[in-house]
């Protein structure tokens, strides 16, 4: 599970390398996945997350607390 986003559910997509010569080879598409510690005050304690580039934008914008609560309610670990 290295390339999924624990809090959007990012994975990766697939697809088609198309040469010049129109030949098609598979190829994979894949998140932009950081590895993100935050201090969870409620807990008093920081948390490690994997999350894509779009995931820690939007915990900058929703907060940490709100964040953790929806990966729970996905049943996600924490």
């Amino acid at each position: 599970m290295s390339a999924h986003c624990q809090l959007i559910g990012a994975r990766p997509g697939f697809g088609n390398t198309v040469s010049h010569s129109h030949r098609r080879t598979s190829r994979r598409f894949d998140p932009n996945i950081q590895r993100k510690r935050y201090w969870l005050p409620s807990e008093g304690r920081y948390v490690r997350l994997t999350l894509s580039a779009r995931a820690i934008k939007a915990i900058d914008a929703m907060g940490i607390e709100s964040a953790v609560a929806r990966i729970r309610a996905r049943g996600g670990k924490v």
